[in-house]
């Protein structure tokens, strides 16, 4: 039997029950779900990048954003702080859509 030992999402307990399975689980502190939730965030990462195509890039992205919207809960705010910040960034240094790649700054 598989020893998982991670984050998972919350119905995956009901999913494995419902297999007929039992899932062995237990409840995390705010302090081991932050850690959890961060080392979930660099697995869906890798994983993102290592995405055969736009489906499965598409699906990894989708975990990246459930991930940043559990970490924004824990952090005090919610979603629509948190696009506010971003709106702000992008308003005071833009986003990152015209793919601009900095080589050097030159002294002049």
């Amino acid at each position: 039997m598989p020893v998982y030992n991670k984050l998972v999402r919350d119905r995956i307990p009901d999913i494995i029950t419902t297999s007929g399975k039992k899932a062995v689980t237990r409840n995390l502190t705010e302090a081991e779900r932050i850690k959890a939730l961060q080392q979930k965030l660099e697995e869906e990462v890798r994983e993102y990048t290592h995405a055969s195509d736009n489906q499965a890039a598409l699906e990894e992205l989708a975990d990246i954003l459930e991930i940043i919207r559990s970490l924004t809960q824990i952090h005090g705010a919610d979603w629509a702080q948190l696009e506010d910040i971003r709106e702000q960034k992008v308003n005071e240094r833009g986003g990152f859509q015209d793919g601009i790649f900095l080589i050097e700054v030159v002294d002049e």
